[in-house]
């Protein structure tokens, strides 16, 4: 794919993502920035969610894994069902009736402005890892396939990556997001359905001879119950994906805060539900294209890198493949990455805003002009972030992602489950100081655990223990 097609392609996308946001950003204010009024429609945040919940991390590492664990991550993703299912009975309803804008908010009227602000740091350092992680993988592919022909510099084009999402973001913030989310996951979908079928018809494999080969290949195993010292048993991934959801996307702003903007309790959870439905069959989907990524190289002779997420990537860029792959590869995975970037760097300016600078008793022109301070810095984080990554990256993103969740959500995991299933008091700083020793002491768990535990690996179950510290840690500080 030449350089100028590219630019071109990309061009037009990101004007059709600034015109929606000069048309959604018209007379906001704060509260548009933060709620989109609470008037956005339920069908329109389903769908648009799964653009920003998938990522560009979905779109090349889930298929790349397939050659080391085949469908393996489809466990994982039973228990995102279960997760999605707890946060539309449980937290929903207590988000709604106690009307946040940031979820955190329920932490202060529980216990007190310790756990609030607690809670809210671990989210905005987590979020703010989680989301330079998945935007690195959009920095990378516009890096391959544009500027290193133009010998531009991997820190340039991550900044104007970022100063793009910046551009269409700062005015509308969530209103404008649940729009933009909207027409990129549109692409998304159809760059994942239009790749498989261009590579399932040039390897000649209608619908049952598809998953014969894949059979054949060792690559549909999905449940793993015979080893529970592997990190890919069953129930470790399953535990694993249910508490993920629930932490990554019930315990976060950024994912909640567009479930706040339906108009009613109702419309948020006949949202949850039906994108979990899709969400669910769209990463099976993604499991399939890994393996027919893996079958085409076969067929063809092409070597593996050793560094699989960069096996998709590779091969839209091939002739073989054609160029409507390669349009439709770079079409989806920015509009993954940057529907995932987007919504995240709003959340996180949102959380900042409410739970540390207290914009409820601030004139609106003193909010926007701290809103506008806050935005910016938070994109020049995701700068810094990056470029380190780059610089130190010796693994998968979705395992970075995972990891840095397991340690970073098991204090917020505590810390809800404290206030809703006991009827305790937390007060001061002991709070933050029980939050910051549970990962301390769960990374301790995990290192040791195959010393201890007869070879035993934990893996998404460090969230559990993550949170189980946290809890028993805060029930210690307690008070009846």
């Amino acid at each position: 794919m030449s350089p100028l097609l590219v630019v071109s392609i990309l061009v037009g996308y990101f004007a059709v993502l600034i015109g929606i946001s000069f048309i959604t950003s018209r007379g906001a204010d704060t509260n548009t920035f933060f709620t989109a009024n609470r008037q956005s429609p339920w069908y329109l945040v389903a769908f648009g969610m799964i653009g920003a919940s998938l990522s560009g991390v979905t779109f090349v590492s889930v298929p790349g894994n397939v050659g080391k664990v085949g469908f393996a991550y489809a466990q994982v993703v039973l228990g995102y069902l279960v997760g999605y299912w707890v946060i539309i009975g449980v937290l929903m309803p207590l988000y709604y009736r106690l009307n946040l804008i940031s979820i955190y908010a329920y932490l202060e009227q529980r216990f007190d402005t310790w756990a609030h602000r607690t809670g809210a740091a671990f989210f905005l350092v987590s979020r703010t890892i989680g989301s330079s992680l998945r935007l690195f993988l959009a920095a990378t592919v516009l890096q391959l396939f544009l500027f290193d022909a133009w010998l531009v510099p991997f820190y340039v084009t991550v900044a104007v990556t970022i100063a793009l999402i910046w551009v269409y973001t700062f005015r509308g913030g969530i209103k404008t997001i649940v729009w933009t989310d909207t027409f990129q996951t549109l692409f998304l979908v159809s760059a994942l359905v239009v790749t498989v079928i261009i590579i399932a018809t040039k390897l000649e494999l209608g619908f049952s001879e598809l998953f014969a080969s894949l059979r054949t290949h060792g690559y549909t195993r999905i449940f793993h119950f015979d080893d529970a010292n592997s990190t890919l048993f069953f129930p470790k991934q399953f535990i694993g994906g249910a508490l993920i959801t629930i932490t990554m996307t019930g315990l976060d702003q950024e994912i909640m805060q567009k479930n706040l903007t339906c108009k009613t309790l109702k419309d948020a959870q006949k949202n949850m539900f039906w994108f979990s439905l899709i969400m669910a069959a769209v990463t099976l989907l993604f499991l399939v294209l890994g393996g027919l990524l893996y079958l085409y190289s076969e067929a063809n002779g092409m070597e593996i890198p050793a560094y699989t997420d960069e096996l998709f990537p590779r091969l839209a860029q091939t002739k073989e493949l054609g160029l409507v792959v390669g349009v439709f590869f770079l079409l989806g995975i920015t509009a993954s990455s940057y529907a995932s970037a987007d919504s995240a760097l709003a959340g996180l300016t949102t959380s900042f805003c409410i739970d540390f600078l207290n914009f409820k008793n601030k004139p609106e022109a003193v909010r926007l002009r701290e809103k506008f301070i806050v935005h910016l810095s938070f994109s020049l984080l995701f700068l810094l972030i990056i470029v380190v990554f780059k610089e130190i990256n010796e693994k998968s993103v979705i395992d970075a992602v995972l990891n840095v969740a397991g340690y970073t959500y098991g204090p917020l995991l505590g810390l809800f489950s404290f206030g809703i299933f006991t009827n305790r008091k937390l007060k001061g700083a002991a709070v933050l100081a029980v939050c910051l020793l549970s990962p301390v002491l769960s990374y301790a768990v995990s290192s040791q655990a195959p010393a201890w535990f007869n070879g035993y690996k934990i893996g998404l179950e460090v969230l559990l223990i993550n949170g189980l510290i946290t809890f028993g840690g805060l029930w210690l500080i307690s008070k009846k």
